[in-house]
């Protein structure tokens, strides 16, 4: 299932753009020496990743403990199902739950460290930078997690979501390079198709979870089989 966290990242970087590209723009790269700059960016992405591979590790482990009892491919039902509610329900009705109210206080002090960060440009600024970029709030973020979870394994989640942040490097690299490059109707045809995409992504969960013994996409449970008969001699 790594396949559908790098085509979520890819697709989802499209929206990031608009979320995160404000400080991908603002990033304060050398613009003089090209060398620098590209260290630069490696670093600003290098933290994002760790950042991801945070949270893939604390969500894995959250899905490694549900798997214990035996739920790992029920989790990929609930994540596949939980992926195309956020995608069918209306914006509005999602806002006034407003789930990311209790961790306003933590967002709050991201952001503003972020703010200081931005006006520096020692080299550890970057790793910074992209390390707190990647703790902010994203509805596309909050989806790779529910893979993250399904995965039922501690490494694999944190290796879901590292996939998922090398699939959103391209875009945000070039918006680094080439600013705000996709405007007007570009940006819209593909905000249109990024929900059909993730309902996709979450249809794959789904049926991966069904376990109806298709290799690869939707394996059978694997029941281990603990013999009860001892042999004295």
């Amino acid at each position: 299932m790594l396949v559908t966290a790098f085509i979520l990242g890819l697709l989802g970087s499209f929206h990031c753009i608009g979320m995160c590209g404000p400080i991908a723009f603002m990033l304060p790269v050398h613009r003089s020496s090209t060398t620098q700059k590209f260290f630069q960016i490696f670093l600003y992405h290098f933290g994002r990743l760790l950042a991801y591979c945070c949270i893939g590790l604390f969500f894995g482990i959250i899905g490694k403990s549900l798997n214990i009892f035996g739920l790992q491919q029920t989790l990929s039902i609930v994540a596949g199902v939980f992926m195309i509610l956020l995608i069918i329900i209306p914006h509005q009705t999602l806002n006034g739950y407003n789930f990311s109210k209790p961790i306003y206080k933590l967002i709050s002090k991201i952001k503003n460290a972020l703010g200081k960060e931005l006006k520096k440009k020692t080299p550890d600024t970057f790793l910074t930078i992209g390390f707190l970029n990647g703790f902010l709030p994203c509805g596309l973020v909050y989806m790779a997690v529910f893979g993250a979870i399904a995965s039922g394994h501690i490494l694999e989640g944190s290796l879901y979501m590292l996939v998922f942040g090398l699939g959103t490097i391209p875009l945000m690299t070039i918006a680094v390079y080439a600013g705000n490059f996709l405007k007007g109707k570009a940006r819209q045809h593909i905000q249109k198709v990024i929900p059909v995409f993730v309902i996709i992504i979450g249809l794959l969960f789904i049926i991966r979870g069904l376990g109806l013994g298709i290799p690869y996409l939707s394996p059978k449970p694997v029941i281990e089989l603990v013999s009860t008969d001892f042999e004295c001699h």
